[in-house]
């Protein structure tokens, strides 16, 4: 007979017992929250938007440790108490502690995180950066693993990377002779082997075992925003032209 879960057994924050893809926080203080993440509660737990309704101290808490303005729409503020089970479409999740730290995620994955930590846009589209001191929940396709620079890495399996400076793109020698004898006209990849992220120096690199990225609704409105910045006719038309482009080649498949 499958278990029964109550608050007397869920215990402190962890993923529930048996289940690496649910997560228990032991709610006691406010913590930030992926729209979408909660699947059941007990206690007495309000869900409140970044956009509005809020005053006084979540105000405060959400001015100076939310900086990512692309993002607002896609977390609400958790607070009350009571035990928060989340999820994230049957993927694994777990629990990450930052201490001072400095580590960029990829958006999708992103599902919680504490005060403690502030959370900016990352320079590279698609990715946020955490700042600071606390615990911060993530989802990915399969476990994790844990690697130190150099190396390269499949941009499909890249989850995050810690204190560490951000990649460059490498681009293999046959992809570039590819590229530059068909007249530039090619201007998409299709796999990690001719793309990869290249990491340098001191720091730690998050890898989810899969080469499978779980959303790209975030790298579109990160693009988005990019547009919203101002670009000349000439350029918007370049891009209108690559996305045809890439949209003819999926449609081949």
């Amino acid at each position: 007979m499958a278990q029964v879960f109550s608050p007397a057994n869920l215990g402190e924050s962890d993923n529930v017992p048996g289940n690496d893809y649910a997560y228990c926080i032991d709610l006691t203080r406010p913590w930030f929250m992926r729209k979408g993440a909660m699947i059941a509660y007990y206690g007495q737990i309000n869900f409140q938007m970044l956009t509005h309704g809020l005053h006084g101290g979540l105000l405060q808490m959400v001015s100076q440790q939310f900086s990512a303005p692309l993002f607002t729409g896609d977390y609400v503020v958790a607070e009350g108490h009571g035990k928060l089970i989340i999820g994230d479409r049957g993927y694994n999740i777990n629990s990450y502690d930052l201490e001072e730290g400095n580590l960029t995620i990829r958006a999708a994955n992103l599902l919680a995180f504490e005060p403690g930590l502030s959370l900016n846009q990352s320079i590279v589209p698609g990715f946020l950066t955490l700042i600071g001191t606390g615990k911060f929940l993530a989802s990915s396709n399969g476990p994790v693993m844990f690697a130190e620079p150099p190396l390269r890495v499949d941009p499909e399996s890249l989850v995050g990377w810690a204190d560490c400076p951000s990649p460059s793109h490498h681009y293999d020698q046959r992809w570039v002779t590819d590229f530059l004898a068909a007249g530039a006209a090619r201007m998409g990849v299709n796999s990690g082997e001719e793309r990869q992220f290249d990491f340098t120096g001191a720091g730690t690199v998050l890898i989810q075992s899969s080469e499978k990225v779980m959303s790209d609704s975030v790298l579109v409105r990160t693009i988005e925003g990019q547009l919203q910045s101002g670009m000349t006719v000439g350029g918007l038309q370049r891009i209108q032209s690559v996305i045809a482009q890439q949209l003819a080649g999926q449609q081949q498949y």
